[in-house]
């Protein structure tokens, strides 16, 4: 593995990571007003073209950081559309 991979495998790791207290916090008390839909609708989208172009590249750093980054930001949409 390179620099550059280490380097793109942390700030994958650590954007990623920075979903999880927001997801298990909508999934615990499923309070979403103060969440936007719109922001959450371009940014779940913005991941799945990020997922794209990592599959498009074989980056595995890509594709692994928004995989888990699209199912995280996917469930805090769906509580946000479920829950308003």
């Amino acid at each position: 593995m390179t620099a550059t991979d280490w380097i793109g495998s942390a700030a994958a790791t650590l954007t990623t990571t920075a979903f999880v207290p927001q997801a298990w916090k909508v999934w615990r008390t499923r309070h979403t007003a103060d969440i936007s839909l719109g922001m959450y609708i371009l940014f779940t989208l913005g991941v799945t073209l990020w997922l794209a172009y990592g599959i498009q590249l074989e980056s595995w750093p890509i594709i692994i950081a928004n995989s888990v980054t699209l199912l995280l930001a996917g469930i805090v949409l769906a509580l946000k559309i479920q829950f308003g």
